[in-house]
């Protein structure tokens, strides 16, 4: 009986932390588009991001490292893939599909990530999705396309399209990451902050290397119908995009797993949508308010699958006992 209370409580702390995360990345198209369209290059936008991020987690990260400095040396792998894939990766990708198609559109692509982490979770470690999952997996797709209104007018640019592509893989790849066991896992604030560091670096390498373009102006910007500094977006990116939605997301995959954490970080598109009405005055159609119901439907679905547990490979009938009893446990 305690262990079920303690489960139930995980799984309402990682569904606020989701929906948190959700709402929060939701923010970022509506950002990256006003310096892009200012000038900004793609990488220019994501290296003032992260970088910013990076500073901006400094202190409680070192806070959360007090006494357990041992964790950043053990953890320093981990922490280069996330920030390699997951932050610099995912980010320049989505920013750069951004760039070459409509936002609705990049997201769609993006969140198809969601479906590479059930492919995985199947693939390679033999949890065989159930039948809720899979329908809530094609019902949140639909919803997606409703929302997104892909049966308009907007043509599909082939570059775009690979973009968002390798963003759906980079998405993949930071669920998979954040949710990992481990007998010392870093602390949400900490990995995020490693991995805003590394992606800095990386970018910044990158771009002084000239390997991708990174330009960017002090002109003023266009947000919610006005002219405002360019700080105004690159604060945003940084603080509400970056630092709340990184660290929330990593705790809800850690509490929730990273297939249902992927499927519930959907959500994103209803917010961007919301963001789009209130920042740029594109009001919803009812098509679009039709498909955010299919979404949370279909996370719902997802979530159903998910509490009815997936058996564990042959073999080993009791790991999925011992992955309950961690995430129970707050691991």
């Amino acid at each position: 009986m305690t262990t079920t209370r303690i489960r139930a409580g995980a799984d309402g702390t990682g569904l606020a932390l989701a929906v948190l995360s959700a709402a929060t990345f939701g923010t970022s198209g509506t950002f990256a588009s006003s310096l892009i369209g200012a000038g900004w290059s793609p990488a220019a936008a994501v290296l003032a991001r992260v970088a910013l991020a990076a500073v901006l987690l400094t202190v409680p990260a070192v806070a959360q490292l007090r006494g357990q400095w041992a964790l950043l040396r053990r953890g320093a792998g981990m922490m280069a893939a996330y920030g390699l894939v997951a932050v610099a990766g995912c980010q320049l990708f989505f920013f750069n599909a951004v760039e070459r198609l409509p936002v609705g559109v990049a997201l769609l692509l993006e969140y198809l990530g969601a479906v590479l982490v059930v492919a995985w979770m199947w693939l390679r470690h033999g949890q065989r999705p159930r039948r809720l999952t899979v329908t809530g997996a094609v019902t949140a797709i639909a919803g997606l396309v409703m929302v997104l209104n892909l049966a308009g007018q907007a043509r599909i640019n082939p570059a775009g399209l690979m973009w968002g592509l390798l963003a759906a893989v980079g998405l993949a790849i930071y669920y998979l990451l954040s949710a990992s066991a481990g007998q010392e896992r870093l602390p949400p604030a900490v990995m995020a902050w490693g991995g805003m560091c590394v992606g800095t670096a990386v970018l910044a390498a990158a771009g002084w290397a000239g390997l991708v373009p990174v330009t960017a102006t002090t002109r003023q910007v266009t947000l919610l119908s006005h002219q405002v500094s360019w700080l105004v977006p690159v604060l945003g990116l940084s603080l509400v995009a970056a630092v709340v939605s990184y660290v929330a997301g990593i705790g809800a995959a850690r509490r929730l797993g990273a297939r249902l954490a992927s499927f519930l970080v959907m959500n994103e598109v209803l917010f961007a949508v919301l963001f789009a009405w209130l920042l740029l005055g594109q009001l919803p159609s009812a098509v679009q308010f039709a498909g955010g119901g299919l979404i949370l439907a279909g996370v719902a679905l997802v979530r159903a699958g998910e509490q009815r547990g997936t058996p564990a490979p042959a073999g080993r009938p009791g790991d999925r006992d011992r992955e309950l009893a961690g995430a129970a446990a707050g691991e």
